[in-house]
């Protein structure tokens, strides 16, 4: 076992997707956290693996010099390397734990593999000056992001159930399909949110999916909004267009109280009132705003993450990779990439 009074030093890489991360931490406190995106899937409307993998590539090397350089830290110094083992697309995962299992073979320290999706959910324990304490154990955490929607109760660092997730889309992969149905441009998503600020939320009205316990379905509401544009551009060719910022109102509103409504469930169901969100979606204004609402008329205890941590960031692998560590939970050579890593480890 590890010293645990001894300050520990994690590099840690994040290449899930199409960024491009790497952080510093010193225990659980970020020295660094560097991110590169790669805006050549915007030409193609969404990720393209092949272009992802090969953008990571020439990103990981001049990445990591920068985060360690930011850090004011030597490679001789860092006392293990996190990485993210998975999920996510498969090349891309792939050139981040290359990189790491080369950096730690070279230094002779530790490898560590987080699971994403966990690793979304503990950024909320990044210790900063001024920020919120980190929720106590056991909590709620609705985890949503373009690839991944959960409902996960949260025991421990490592001891996380699934309560539900999507049986199609996730939400955040909804918000960019529906961004793709308006004309609007990849990534979609913040798009929406940004013109769904002057729109009127009840404007249109889009059914609700009809699934038992704490799952979610958006596939349905994605075909809804399709059918309905069509139906009235065929009255009015430039509905998208008069109506934009009405109709992104709607469409955040019905996948926002989707969400809540599921997480109001599960709260009452466990009797646990401490509830936190994650993931990228976590920076949708709405649903920052409805959670709040929620959360003050139910008397829960939330906990919303900086925006720096709500989509794919390194800080989050470190952190989590910290907590590892102090368990000696280290992996070995042999580790490979999982595109389909499930939460119960």
């Amino acid at each position: 076992m590890p010293e645990k009074h001894k300050d520990i030093i994690i590099l840690a890489i994040e290449s899930s997707c199409d960024d491009t991360s790497a952080a510093v931490f010193c225990n659980n406190k970020k020295r660094s956290n560097v991110i590169s995106g790669q805006h050549v899937h915007r030409a193609f409307g969404g990720v393209v693996p092949e272009l992802a993998s090969r953008a990571h590539l020439q990103h990981i090397v001049p990445v990591v010099d920068q985060a360690l350089q930011k850090a004011g830290i030597t490679a001789k110094e860092v006392d293990a390397v996190a990485f993210t083992r998975g999920p996510g697309l498969l090349g891309s995962l792939l050139v981040g734990v290359s990189f790491a299992k080369a950096f730690a073979l070279a230094r002779h320290i530790p490898l560590i593999e987080v699971n994403h999706m966990k690793a979304h959910i503990l950024a909320h324990f990044i210790e900063e000056e001024g920020a919120d304490p980190a929720p106590e154990f056991p909590f709620l955490c609705l985890t949503v992001s373009g690839g991944h929607t959960q409902i996960v109760q949260v025991n421990s660092y490592e001891e996380m159930e699934v309560l539900g997730q999507t049986i199609d889309d996730a939400a955040g992969e909804a918000f960019d399909k529906i961004a793709k149905i308006l004309g609007l441009p990849y990534p979609g998503g913040p798009l929406i949110d940004k013109h769904a600020a002057t729109g009127n939320p009840d404007a249109f009205s889009f059914s609700e999916p009809k699934v038992q316990g704490y799952d979610f379905s958006f596939s349905g509401l994605k075909t809804g909004v399709l059918y309905f544009v069509q139906k009235e551009m065929q009255k009015n060719p430039n509905f998208i267009s008069d109506r934009l910022h009405d109709i992104c109102a709607s469409v955040q509103n019905r996948i926002v109280t989707i969400l809540i409504k599921k997480l109001r469930k599960a709260a009452f169901d466990t009797g646990i009132n401490r509830v936190v969100i994650a993931g990228g979606v976590s920076a949708n204004s709405g649903l920052r705003k409805a959670l709040k609402a929620v959360g003050d008329e139910a008397g829960w205890q939330v906990r919303i993450p900086k925006f720096e941590y709500c989509t794919d960031n390194a800080a989050m692998i470190a952190v989590t990779g910290y907590y590892k560590y102090l368990e000696a939970d280290f992996s070995d050579q042999g580790v490979v990439p999982d595109a389909r890593l499930k939460m119960q480890l």
